[in-house]
């Protein structure tokens, strides 16, 4: 298979002049695509993907006149290759259709409902490499050029048109556009349909607007349009670089692969990331539009005003973008304490993924087209990328990293840039060789264990890598921020070994125990000796709620890596049992959910497993009940759910009433229960009082709702279901896009993968209907997560000869292999540990 091509190297254009022509009835694409450029060749090349090419022409500016060009199409290369008569300035013009397809690619229909009549939207998504499904064009991030558009389509009369721009003109149906920005071809975007909006300016003018279909309420616009506003006037001031555009436009897609998309001026959303209704949208969930929207609008700076050059640099989008959304919202809404969640979420994430053998590095090679997508795993690329810069922000002070990041624009503003500038920018700023130091996070996968020792009354600190599971250690080494809180220590740890002398004078001075990485903004596990850890845990109501995450985390990791037995884990844990803070409770209950792989639904050792998480969770159960109360604090708000999560798998006869009440009080009005625990209250009601009648009630209430928020609890209460019937009964709808759209199949799918009568019922279809799966989802950069997805879930030897028989022929799909070796990695590793852990976790439980 050919690698990846670089058509710029041929061909680098300065200007496009798009004309698209949409037919909605007919699902014709018809366009003619005009690029000003240079070429470097006499043979070009633009990309091309399931375009029929009519005619190519060479235009004579200076005359106006078309002259045919010889042109050979290569689909297999998605290659037009077009001979021109010498290098240097040129126009080609291209005349061509295309298919308009519902496969949320390149331009394509979403599809919605309102009032019993189905009806769609036409929106756009061209990254990563889907703009030459639209238009032919050098489809790489490199080749910015400014773009006009002139758009039509069967219009009807008061519908809406948006752009990358504002639109200048209309004239016989055509809708022109101001020229944009210098941009990359993936950022070019336009929609259409019959739209609502709501509207605000920014203090230094910039026009910011919601849209979303007509089948939500208008009020379900403000929240975001409050978020949006203050998130560009905020970066405003972050970046000291103003906002790039003349608007900056929010819309929801009823159909949309990603959950969101930068495109410049016009953003892109699931419907489920923008829009809030206040009384029905959990908090949880709140915060998470709020951060989307944010993420999506730092990218208006770190992605499209400066693009990285090419495919390997997408952390420099995405794992800035991840770490500024917790930036800006912690300015917008500092009661809401965002980087608790960043805690809780981002760091799990990018900590498992990254300790498994064969991971990528944030920064890594693309070799093959297919690869491309791959490249956005949402662990490494924003997750642990975004650990990195936090750590880096925290070593240079968040001052330098502002006065760096506005030299970095200012030099490279409507262009491109490589890691490489952006630490030049940051190392011009600060004392440190910020470029050494973040080479060795970013170039290499994995990250460090920190082992925290005294020995002969030395401190004694190692690094080395830390695996889950089966690998071959290559002995990587870290420039490690340590964050001690001795001041004996040093800032950084770049060798393999630290010896400190005199560790008991040090603890004797210090009148605290020692620890490393404190705030725990370095992307380590740290494992301490027995005596330094009885140290710091001699008095646990001393210790900061970050901290007791923070050790409950670590815990939990150097257990599953068996650097520990969960034997020395599970008795330290009811020490936190009557913690009111929802980080460490979250902390506990992943170790709960770590400890549940152990165990098998209905034996005597899964009772007394389930003896425990009710006594861990009891005081919060007890202080927080099923309702919001006056004195809830948003930690409150934001662990209720999670702790009576806990007690209805530890299944509490008194907590499982209290749902039942709740939903015979809401029957008739399912959508009005308190919608931070609606969704555990109608998983509690199909478990316990399961009927066929509340089934197709709950099924029926999905169909009708576009509350997208209800539709994620009436979710999890179906794919609850322990009826045979009723799970195959679901499956038959689940290629049913007017009842489950594409882009939520995986929910339903993980769902159905983490109930114990589902699990099978849906491997079995998964392999059944994975060239159905393939056909519609392929290409797309969520596609391997329906791999993912199986590995987080499967345990057993059988399950893992099965994962392997059916992927391991999948592996020479350059777009697969990486994530096919690293589940089968992570599912062995599960199996091993089982095989190694389980005969002690049981001895903890009798």
């Amino acid at each position: 298979m050919a690698g990846v091509a670089r058509f710029i190297e041929t061909f680098v254009p300065a200007h496009y002049d798009l004309r698209i022509d949409i037919n909605r009835e007919t699902k014709v694409i018809a366009g003619t695509t005009t690029i000003y450029g240079e070429a470097k060749n006499t043979t070009v090349k633009v990309h091309e993907h399931d375009l029929t090419v009519s005619a190519v022409q060479l235009l004579d500016e200076g005359t106006g006149v078309l002259t045919p060009a010889e042109f050979v199409v290569t689909p297999a290369n998605d290659e037009i290759a077009i001979t021109v008569p010498a290098t240097g300035r040129v126009a080609i013009v291209l005349d061509y259709t295309a298919p308009l397809t519902d496969k949320m690619m390149g331009i394509y229909p979403s599809y919605y409902e309102l009032n019993g009549e189905r009806k769609s939207i036409i929106g756009t998504q061209f990254e990563t490499n889907f703009a030459r499904q639209a238009f032919p064009s050098v489809d790489e991030p490199e080749a910015k050029a400014t773009f006009t558009l002139a758009l039509s389509f069967d219009e009807e009369p008061g519908e809406t048109v948006l752009g990358n721009m504002p639109e200048v003109k209309v004239e016989a149906g055509v809708h022109y556009f101001e020229e944009t920005r210098r941009m990359s071809t993936y950022l070019v975007a336009f929609a259409f349909g019959d739209l609502q909006a709501k509207r605000t300016k920014t203090t230094s003018g910039v026009e910011v607007g919601v849209y979303s279909t007509k089948a939500h309420q208008p009020a379900e616009l403000d929240f975001a349009l409050d978020i949006a506003k203050r998130s560009i006037e905020f970066y405003e001031d972050y970046y000291q670089t103003p906002y790039p555009l003349p608007h900056s436009w929010q819309l929801a897609l009823p159909d949309f692969s990603a959950g969101a998309m930068e495109n410049w001026g016009l953003v892109t959303y699931r419907e489920v990331y923008l829009l809030v209704d206040s009384e029905s949208t959990p908090l949880s969930m709140q915060q998470g539009v709020a951060t989307v929207i944010a993420h999506e609008l730092a990218h208006q700076w770190f992605g499209d005003l400066v693009t990285m050059q090419w495919w390997d640099d997408l952390w420099l989008n995405e794992s800035f973008a991840n770490m500024m959304e917790y930036v800006a919202i912690d300015a917008l809404e500092p009661d809401w304490h965002i980087w608790d969640s960043f805690r809780t979420t981002e760091i799990p994430m990018s900590l498992s993924r990254d300790a498994t053998d064969g991971v990528q590095s944030v920064h890594v090679a693309v070799n093959y087209p297919e690869e491309i997508d791959t490249l956005f795993d949402a662990a490494i690329v924003y997750a642990k990328g975004a650990r990195l810069l936090v750590m880096l922000r925290k070593l240079i002070g968040d001052a330098a990293l502002r006065k760096g990041l506005k030299n970095y624009f200012a030099k490279h503003q409507y262009g491109n840039a490589q890691g490489a500038d952006l630490w030049a920018e940051l190392g011009a700023v600060t004392d440190y060789d910020v470029t050494a130091i973040m080479q060795t996070w970013l170039d290499q996968p994995g990250y460090p264990v920190l082992s925290v020792a005294e020995e002969a009354n030395q401190l004694v600190i190692r690094q080395e890598q830390f695996f889950i599971g089966d690998h071959v250690d290559q002995h990587r080494l870290w420039q490690v921020p340590l964050n001690s809180n001795y001041m004996a220590v040093p800032e950084i740890l770049a060798t393999t070994e630290l010896k400190i002398p005199n560790y008991t004078q040090l603890r004797d001075q210090a009148a605290v125990p020692f620890r490393v990485n404190v705030d725990d903004a370095t992307h380590v596990v740290v494992q301490y000796d027995k005596r330094i850890l009885h140290d710091i845990l001699a008095h646990p109501e001393e210790l900061l709620t970050g901290d007791k995450l923070q050790i409950l985390k670590d815990l939990r990791y150097l257990a599953q890596a068996q650097r520990i037995s969960y034997a020395e884990v599970v008795p330290l844990l009811e020490r936190f049992a009557t913690d009111s803070s929802r980080i460490v409770n979250e902390a506990l209950l992943e170790i709960v959910d770590a400890l549940k792989v152990f165990f098998t639904p209905g034996t005597p050792e899964y009772g007394r497993f389930q003896a425990l998480v009710a006594k861990l969770t009891a005081f919060n159960v007890a202080r927080l009940g099923w309702e919001k109360q006056a004195t809830d604090s948003n930690d409150d708000v934001l662990l209720r759910p999670e702790v009576l999560s806990a007690a209805l798998l530890a299944e509490v006869p008194a907590e499982q009433a209290q749902a039942h009440a709740l939903y015979e009080r809401y029957a008739d009005n399912l959508q009005a229960l308190p919608a931070d625990v609606r969704g555990l209250v109608l998983k509690n009601e199909v478990k316990q009082y399961y009927s066929k009648a509340l089934f197709d009630k709950l099924l029926q209430a999905y169909q009708a709702t576009p509350d997208t928020s209800y539709q994620m609890h009436l979710r999890a209460g179906l794919t609850s279901v322990e009826d045979p019937t009723a799970i195959a009964e679901l499956l038959t709808v689940f290629k049913d896009n007017t009842v489950i759209k594409p882009q939520d199949l995986r929910g339903w799918a993980t769902g159905l993968l983490n109930n114990p009568v589902g699990e099978q019922p849906i491997w079995d279809w998964l392999r059944t209907e994975w060239a159905w799966i393939e056909d519609t989802l392929g290409g797309d950069m969520s596609f391997t997560s329906y791999i993912t997805m199986l590995a987080r879930t499967f345990k057993t030897p059988v399950r893992l000869a099965e994962f392997k028989e059916f992927f391991e022929p999948k592996l020479a799909q350059p777009g697969l292999t990486r994530e096919i070796e690293m589940d089968t990695n992570v599912i062995a590793a599960r199996v091993a540990l089982i095989a190694a852990e389980q005969a002690a976790v049981y001895a903890l439980f009798n």
